[in-house]
């Protein structure tokens, strides 16, 4: 992402950290049978090899726990004084980016799940800027205070 002539970023928003910690939660409710396995087999194998595999599954799983942080702090939603820009890797290898000009946003669709929302730690939800080209959509999900960022963007886009 390169910026623009007489472009500055004004704001820089990551995916929420709650729906990043279940994630994690998931990772390490996925480690747990095969640690509890290794345990009940710990009888019929060697102890180097039970300290072995017990280093093997703790090492795979940290290394799926680093690409789910990986993946979670490299995306983010860029506002600058022209335009709007979201940038997705869906995996490690593969980044998608999309851009839409302050000056071309019709409509930012915001979503936010449940009552909860109200807290702090679950106000996270999704949002959706449309623009004047039907092509170009920006969803940004479990986005922090999707209301307050839509808030933003028109505040700035108001000012531009």
């Amino acid at each position: 992402m390169d910026l623009r002539e007489g472009e500055r970023t004004l704001k820089v928003y990551r995916h929420h950290f709650t729906p990043y910690l279940s994630k994690l939660f998931q990772v390490l409710l996925g480690a747990f049978p095969f640690f509890f396995l290794t345990f009940l087999f710990r009888s019929s194998i060697s102890q180097s090899t039970y300290v072995a595999v017990h280093m093997f599954i703790f090492f795979l799983f940290a290394l799926v726990s680093i690409y789910i942080t990986l993946v979670y702090w490299l995306d983010k939603l860029i506002v600058t004084n022209k335009r709007v820009i979201f940038i997705n890797w869906k995996y490690l290898t593969v980044r998608d980016e999309s851009e839409a000009l302050l000056d071309d946003i019709q409509d930012i669709h915001t979503h936010e799940n449940g009552f909860l929302a109200s807290l702090n730690f679950f106000d996270y939800g999704s949002l959706k800027i449309d623009t004047s080209s039907s092509h170009i959509t920006i969803f940004f999900d479990n986005a922090p205070d999707p209301e307050g960022i839509r808030a933003y963007i028109y505040h700035i886009k108001g000012n531009t």
